[in-house]
């Protein structure tokens, strides 16, 4: 038998050829493979394993292969004979393969993933890994968890193995929190793009998740809202992960941890897999960090600077972000009292970024403003327009925007020409559409106390005493989820359930 090649091949690879020979060791164990499978066990490369193959003898099956029975014997002396490196719950999944079962499921019927979120999804044994090492290191009853970003679901796999504890999930994506909502496993959902903040219900938590894009401003970035979503005393879990043929990469991500000054308490190779990422082994380490009295300063120094382009795929991957200041001028028959977003410098009107446009209502009243979208930020469009109350609103957009079912409710909307223009239309006639406009115009404060005002205020008009209790159970049992939340935090399949929840509130008061 030949092996020249492979024994090459392991010798180039040094001390780091222990993954190679674990991957050798499995195509012949006698069960077939997929290139993305033996990539995701072995936790390497395509181009390491690729690399591999193309020195072994291999009987096909399709897209399966292995090595021939025949053959195995000459290769035995170059096995990794011992396991990969412990993990640390191994011991504790057999006891819950009813969650993986249910994990599968959910992972499978759940909403594509999009290329341009960086989205790539983990398995489900992984996911319910990840739930049993929270439990396994910390104490979770009545403890509050944030998912940063939750393509994966890990929110519902931690309410599956651990009911006892609170657990909270802010996304970008609307499809993963309809989605999440749907399963009603008792996960509270926000809305958030993180380069535009965190949402304030979204503070407090013992313990923070993320599974964030794998490039060192999205580690900076979602690492960064994680901190401001934690107790002082709180933890990150983070699934970070680089081939090994790209040590600079990750030295580049662990410079963005210590730029927040967060100390690594344990991290854990290749604990997390995945379906795809095959450059980097279809695998991510966890680390467990810990913020230090240092950490938070660090963080408000730096998070703004951070939320720029993070992704590596899109229009706002790191190559093909615009540079500030490139937005179209204002066009000649809309002079806008406020500018809010990326302007030309030379604009005489007062500006906003678009960050402190959805934080917090302006101090003046503008009667018409202009809103900058860049490209990537379009799933923002919907709060930026219900932040304010102006007159008219012209929005510059990258791209033409979806449908806006919420939006239509407070302004007439027309595009044209890579502009919207939403003016502002006046308040309903009837009692439900009044209640719902008092709560969208509303949209900074808290969705539920404008809510029950309203309600009080009807029942007022009609003749009728209701107590602020009375009010808080009657939207309890219409809209449960509206507790703590405001309009810019809800997802949007929230507020378009929220005509016939005000609707139903109202009826309550007829008995």
């Amino acid at each position: 038998m030949e092996r020249d090649g492979l024994e090459a091949l392991l010798a180039s690879a040094g001390i780091d050829s222990r993954r190679l020979r674990h991957a050798l060791m499995l195509v012949c164990d006698t069960q077939w493979w997929t290139l993305a499978d033996l990539v995701r066990e072995s936790a390497t490369s395509r181009r390491s394993i690729e690399a591999l193959l193309r020195e072994l003898r291999l009987e096909r099956q399709g897209e399966r292969f292995r090595v021939p029975l025949l053959h195995t014997p000459d290769y035995q002396d170059l096995f990794a004979v011992s396991e990969p490196p412990a993990d640390p719950v191994a011991h504790l999944l057999p006891h819950y393969e009813h969650v993986v079962k249910r994990m599968r499921d959910l992972i499978g019927q759940a909403p594509a993933a999009r290329q341009a979120l960086d989205h790539v999804s983990a398995t489900a044994e992984t996911v319910v890994r990840r739930a049993l090492l929270l439990g396994a290191r910390f104490w979770l009853p009545g403890a509050r968890v944030l998912c940063v970003g939750d393509h994966d679901l890990t929110s519902l796999a931690i309410r599956l193995v651990h009911p006892e504890c609170e657990v909270t999930v802010v996304d970008i994506d609307e499809r993963i929190l309809a989605y999440i909502d749907a399963q009603d496993l008792g996960v509270v959902t926000r809305w958030a793009d993180l380069r535009l903040g965190l949402p304030a219900s979204a503070r407090e938590h013992d313990l923070a998740v993320t599974d964030p894009p794998y490039t060192p401003e999205g580690v900076g970035l979602f690492l960064g809202r994680a901190v401001e979503g934690l107790k002082d005393d709180g933890r990150i879990l983070l699934a970070y992960g680089a081939s090994e043929r790209t040590p600079m990469l990750a030295l580049k991500v662990q410079q963005a941890l210590s730029a927040l000054n967060l100390t690594y308490e344990t991290l854990y190779p290749d604990f997390n897999r995945y379906f795809g990422a095959e450059a980097i082994g279809s695998a991510a380490d966890l680390y467990i960090l810990r913020p230090t009295t240092k950490t938070r300063p660090a963080v408000a120094a730096r998070v703004d600077k951070l939320a720029t382009a993070i992704y590596t795929h899109g229009p706002q991957s790191i190559e093909s972000a615009p540079s500030a200041g490139e937005r179209p001028d204002a066009e000649q028959d809309f002079t806008p009292d406020l500018l809010v977003g990326d302007w030309p410098k030379d604009l005489p009107q007062p500006r906003a970024k678009l960050s402190t446009w959805l934080a917090k209502p302006h101090a003046s009243a503008p009667s018409k403003v202009a809103i900058a979208v860049p490209a990537g930020l379009e799933a923002a469009l919907p709060r930026l327009l219900l932040a304010g109350r102006a007159a008219h609103v012209r929005v510059r957009l990258a791209v033409p925007p979806r449908e806006l079912p919420v939006v239509t409710t407070v302004y007439a909307v027309t595009v044209d020409d890579g502009a919207l223009d939403a003016v502002r239309l006046p308040p309903p006639s009837d009692e439900e559409g009044r209640l719902v406009r008092r709560i969208l115009d509303n949209a900074h404060g808290k969705l539920a106390n404008t809510w029950r005002e309203g309600l009080i205020a009807s029942a007022t008009a009609r003749g009728m005493t209701l107590t602020k209790n009375d009010a808080r159970t009657l939207i309890r049992a219409a809209a449960p989820w509206s507790e703590s939340v405001t309009v810019l935090e809800a997802p949007l399949h929230r507020l378009e359930s929220l005509p016939a929840a005000v609707a139903a509130t109202l009826a309550a008061l007829n008995g």
